[in-house]
């Protein structure tokens, strides 16, 4: 079906915006014809998956970036592509995300999932923030998840899960940084016309997993007839993004639409800024780069 309202005026970046929940979001924000830039780390991929949504919706404003989130240096390679279209930017949907049954270890030396989750998108956003508080009214948001609820504190001992590694107690880990973020971001910004929110999209049947080999596969296969579909789970992330419900709404996390009170340790004043002090030192920029408010 082909986009036939008018337009909407903005400009989103999507990270893991090929599959899932982010491929279901491009799609619903694409209908509304917002210009969307998005994130892939596998051309061919990338280009299949654009050329499917503006066959859909009939809007032809999508980009791609290439990069891999799991590579700080190809974050930065992102950003600086996105800011070379001198483009305003909107909406930064901070979506794509890991889960490994293997401990991982990036090129940079850090933990997979914590990487991916939660430090590229702390870098990401931080590059793109000067653009994105430029153009206000605009809005960044953090897909998290239900899993933050099964561990009650960041592991600043040992980030990088050199010890203890178990795959869903690492993964909730990341999930809970994503939150705590999205606080400490939001009280950073409290002055400007930028909003900072998250997102718990509920159990979706993802490709979240996948690229564990077999066993992952067949997981994820068991597990599809329990889980939502990623267009349903993509509503409160679309809703989030768009809706004039939540303009002037920062620093809250969303399920079903709705706001839904994540665990009070996710929001803890002194968890939030000590994650924010280490993240800027992992990722080793100026401090220009970061939002020191």
């Amino acid at each position: 079906m082909r986009n036939k309202q008018r337009p909407m005026d903005k400009v989103a970046l999507i990270t893991g915006a090929t599959n899932g929940i982010g491929l279901a979001t491009a799609k619903a924000l694409a209908q509304m014809g917002v210009e969307l830039f998005l994130v892939s780390r596998n051309l061919e991929k990338g280009k299949k998956v654009s050329d499917e949504i503006k066959s859909e919706t009939g809007n032809q404003r999508l980009h791609l970036l290439m990069g891999d989130l799991s590579s700080l240096a190809s974050v930065r390679q992102i950003a600086q592509s996105f800011l070379s279209y001198n483009r305003p930017l909107h909406i930064l949907l901070n979506n794509a995300g890991v889960f490994n049954l293997k401990r991982r270890i990036t090129i940079d030396g850090h933990e997979e999932m914590f990487a991916v989750n939660h430090i590229a998108h702390f870098l990401l956003t931080n590059l793109l923030l000067n653009r994105i508080k430029a153009c206000g009214p605009s809005r960044i948001i953090n897909v998290a998840s239900g899993a933050h609820m099964l561990v009650n504190q960041i592991n600043f001992a040992d980030l990088n899960f050199e010890k203890g590694f178990r795959p869903l107690k690492v993964y909730s880990h990341s999930k809970l940084a994503n939150l705590l973020f999205t606080h400490e971001l939001a009280r950073r910004l409290e002055a400007s016309t930028v909003t900072v929110n998250s997102v718990d999209p509920g159990e979706v049947a993802t490709g979240l997993g996948t690229q564990n080999s077999f066993l992952g596969r067949v997981i994820s296969r068991l597990m599809k007839p329990f889980l939502q579909s990623p267009e349903k789970g993509a509503r409160t992330s679309v809703y989030v993004c768009t809706s004039p419900n939540v303009k002037d709404i920062s620093g809250r996390n969303f399920r079903g639409c709705k706001e839904k009170k994540p665990k009070p340790w996710a929001t803890n004043p002194e968890a939030s800024k000590q994650l924010w002090e280490i993240s800027q030192k992992w990722v080793e920029v100026d401090g220009k780069e970061i939002c020191n408010n």
